[in-house]
């Protein structure tokens, strides 16, 4: 009998593994190319990025070929300025942010415990978007129309299209798109992260990658928006005039230096702080014991990033600020290299407390930890004002970005490539190519960086196409060439290893390198995810629970079966991770391929001035949109609750903070409030810097300004009583306030528009009317969308998909109008008051 009921149990969970392999492996034929599979979008992601780092890195070779030897003809001025423009994008937009968007995406899921992100159609979504984006933006050298202002595109020469052409409007627009990729992914990490932990991953148990990753999302919130608010303003002054950055009629570049920045040096961080968090894997597991100090680290990456919004300033030293904002700014710079220093002196305690095995992924961690360090000090260097008056625009800033970069970033990353590789088909890559790699890449990069330092101190300034033989500079560029190629035949090797064919050689161990974290709990074959979401207990549960990997892939866990036939995960609480909802993913779909594109051809449209084309595009992607939420979330489950295993029953449906959706929404809104207050921003920032920031312009209507204000505040008050009213049941009056809520946003969008039509401001006459009206313009953008989403709310209601029980669309939308009333008040009472009260 005992036999017989092992025999059964044994063909039971045959059966539920066949059911979960249909539903979340990767599909065959056109499905495949629309997955949205973590571990197939993660390693498009990945491949991607690295092309693009391959196709900037041949700029770079070309431009150190130009420089190898005084007045050099070999790359024409024209040529060369496209070619570094184009080198700094692609490095800074192109490969050192979405290749650890990439890795999460990969990683996070299995790190976890759980099959998947909450959102794998955004994923899907970003990686698209990301992939057009790069590839219009890097094309355009082909065809001349490059951007050649520097990958920073400093008013006024960008915005001069006699000088900077169409090169500036594909660097602005382009990037835009990536940037919306990028927050995009943002946002499904922090849900993922936040919400989607095995049960017991208390939050103090999270692996530290994980925590890395959550930091960096963050600050990408935070730092990307006011990127994309500079560049609404940029090109509106390119395509329709409006003097943001013209001093003439009241504009000021430096402004768009302060947004730049604000984005720019986080976005340091936002690069190196992931391959700190690959370190943080790396490190554990090659000592063989925990890492040492998991709070101080934690610690120390939550300061790092939160004093990196304090340093922007710091590129600008040489503007001519107060001498306040010099040592406030140089302080602040100075800070930073404390919580930095902790992190690094944690690695140092862990290999010191443990038997470190050095293998190839500790060669090139050590490798760029040692050559980050160099970066630091020079960092030190430059932060102390006097010394960047010196050293500002030479080449020992560009030593300087090099060595932090490139050892905080570049060297982890292959690090990580080969620590991570037989995740993907259980082979190791060659440890012999992996240190010929490495010391030709270290020794490589120090031969090519370090005597810029030298050359910078002498004087070389950057972005010069050429030099004069006779100021001594000629053997430090040759020297910095000859390391470049060296370098670059590094990397060269690495790519070989990668693309070299496997297929004779033996699959390996599982878990080859004894490491104690999750991602390591599944067979390499088995990339649909956890065969069943454990129960974790510990921060290296593979070193601390007995047996566990034997018990998940023997599926004894939560959810070992797919019976309906539907991609299911757990939610669980934020700080405990105890277990909430079961939540239901979707799966391969046309719809985010279709999204992207569309969007990517109306940013593409938009850029040559294509008015109907960029209209169509926008129509097809907002059907898409509202195709994807209409088939893809909030849908009625069949039943209200679900067995998940180990006698739990959890629910099928959740709405309020206790959904990913809500969450997705507020911190959406999160980012999206960054890029207004950075717009705000920008309006004080232009009164502060004027006696008279009007020019004796007249003002938008108050009257007309209080009225948008307070008809948007009625709105938002029509929409919490219609939550609450559809929360009672009842659903005739629900339906008849959102109505209501719509004609008045309607209203307030009218008289918001009238506030600054009335006393006929002209945009293109002075900053101070293009700055209201780029205000006003933002809220009723904002508004727009949100009658759509009352009008969405309405449809789900008569379409029986919004119940009392199940308004999950109402209640994102009621947080969404929280915001958008936030936003209204603020701009109508900011240019209704200001200047005007004072």
């Amino acid at each position: 009998m005992s036999a017989a009921i092992k025999e059964r149990s044994r063909e039971e969970y045959k059966a539920q593994e066949e059911r979960l392999r249909d539903v979340w492996a990767n599909p065959a034929g056109w499905r495949y190319w629309t997955s949205v599979n973590n571990f197939q979008i993660g390693l498009w992601y990945g491949s991607a990025a690295f092309a693009f780092m391959l196709f900037a890195g041949a700029l770079a070779l070309l431009m150190r070929l130009q420089l190898a030897v005084p007045d050099n003809d070999f790359l024409s001025a024209d040529f060369f300025n496209q070619a570094f423009t184009l080198h700094g994008t692609v490095m800074m937009f192109l490969f050192a942010v979405p290749i650890f968007e990439a890795v999460a995406i990969f990683l996070l899921p299995p790190m976890l415990g759980a099959r998947e992100m909450p959102f794998p159609r955004l994923g899907a979504f970003s990686f698209w978007s990301f992939l057009l984006g790069g590839v219009f933006v890097c094309g355009s050298i082909f065809f001349n129309a490059a951007p050649s202002a520097g990958w920073f595109m400093y008013p006024p020469l960008a915005t001069d299209k006699q000088f900077s052409g169409i090169g500036a409007d594909i660097w602005l627009l382009g990037l835009s798109f990536i940037e919306v990729a990028s927050i995009a992914a943002a946002v499904e990490l922090i849900v993922g992260i936040m919400k989607c932990r095995a049960p017991g991953m208390r939050i103090n148990l999270m692996p530290l990658f994980a925590w890395y990753l959550l930091i960096v999302a963050g600050m990408i919130l935070f730092a990307f928006p006011p990127l994309i608010a500079g560049d609404l303003l940029f090109e509106m002054e390119r395509m329709f005039d409006w003097p943001f950055f013209d001093a003439a009629r009241g504009g000021d570049p430096l402004l768009w230096q302060h947004l730049f920045w604000i984005f720019g040096h986080p976005e340091v961080y936002i690069i190196f702080l992931p391959a700190i968090a690959l370190m943080a894997m790396i490190v554990p597991t090659f000592s063989q014991r925990p890492i040492v100090g998991y709070s101080w680290i934690v610690l120390a990456a939550v300061g790092t990033g939160f004093l990196s919004f304090g340093l922007w300033v710091h590129h600008m030293f040489a503007t001519g600020l107060p001498q306040i904002s010099l040592a406030f700014f140089s302080a602040a710079s100075e800070a930073v290299a404390i919580p930095t220093g902790v992190q690094i002196f944690v690695f140092i305690a862990t290999m010191l407390a443990g038997r470190v095995i050095f293998s190839t992924p500790m060669l090139f961690g050590t490798g760029g930890l040692a050559i980050f360090v160099i970066g630091g000090l020079t960092g030190v260097m430059v932060a102390l004002a006097p010394f960047d008056w010196q050293a500002h625009d030479t080449y020992f800033v560009v030593a300087h970005l090099h060595y932090v970069l490139i050892g905080g970033m570049l060297f982890p990353v292959v690090a990580g490539l080969y620590y991570y590789y037989p995740l993907i088909d259980a082979k190791k890559l060659s440890d012999r190519l992996g240190r010929l790699a490495f010391w030709l890449m270290f020794c490589g990069f120090n031969i090519a960086f370090f005597p810029m330092h030298l050359s910078g101190l002498r004087g070389m300034p950057r972005r010069v196409f050429t030099y004069p033989a006779e100021i001594g500079l000629d053997w430090l560029n040759l020297i910095s060439t000859a390391g470049a190629f060296i370098f670059a035949a590094g990397v060269l090797v690495v790519v070989f290893d990668v693309l070299r064919p496997k297929h004779r050689e033996p699959r390996g161990e599982f878990n080859p390198w004894n490491a104690g974290t999750l991602e390591w709990i599944s067979e390499p074959e088995e990339n649909w995810g956890v065969r069943s979401i454990p129960i974790v207990r510990s921060r290296y549960p593979l070193w601390d629970q007995k047996d566990l990997a034997r018990k998940v892939n023997g599926g004894r866990y939560y959810l070992p079966d797919a019976e309906e036939g539907w991609r299911e995960g757990l939610v669980t609480s934020v700080l405990d991770a105890e277990p909430i909802q079961v939540l239901r993913v979707g799966g391969t779909s046309h719809v985010t391929i279709v999204s992207a594109l569309s969007l990517g051809a109306a940013f593409i449209a938009l850029t040559f001035h294509w008015w109907i084309a960029t209209a169509l595009a926008a129509i097809t992607c907002f059907c898409a949109v509202i195709y994807w939420l209409w088939t893809g979330t909030g849908e009625i489950p069949e039943k209200p609750e679900k067995d998940v295993g180990l006698g739990l029953s959890l629910p099928l449906y959740a709405s309020g903070p206790d959904s990913v959706g809500w969450w997705a929404m507020f911190i959406t809104m999160v980012g999206d409030g960054t890029a207004f207050a950075s717009l705000v921003f920008g309006y004080f920032f232009y009164w502060t810097i004027h006696i008279d920031f009007t020019a004796g312009i007249a003002g938008p209507d108050a009257a007309w300004s209080l009225a948008a204000a307070i008809l948007f505040a009625a709105a938002w008050g029509l929409m919490v009583a219609a939550r609450m009213f559809n929360r009672r049941g009842a659903t005739a009056a629900m339906r008849g306030l959102l109505v209501l809520s719509l004609l008045t946003t309607v209203g307030a969008s009218a008289a918001g528009l009238a506030a600054p039509w009335s006393p006929g401001m002209d945009p293109t006459r002075h900053v101070y009317p293009a700055i209201v009206w780029i205000l006003v313009i933002w809220v009723l953008a904002h508004a727009a969308l949100g009658t759509v989403m009352q009008a969405y709310c309405l449809a789900r209601s008569l379409a029986g998909r919004l119940t009392p029980k199940h308004d999950m669309d109402l209640s994102n939308v009621v947080l969404y109008w929280h915001f958008l009333l936030i936003t209204a008040v603020i701009t109508f009472v900011t240019i209704g008051l200001f200047p005007a009260a004072m």
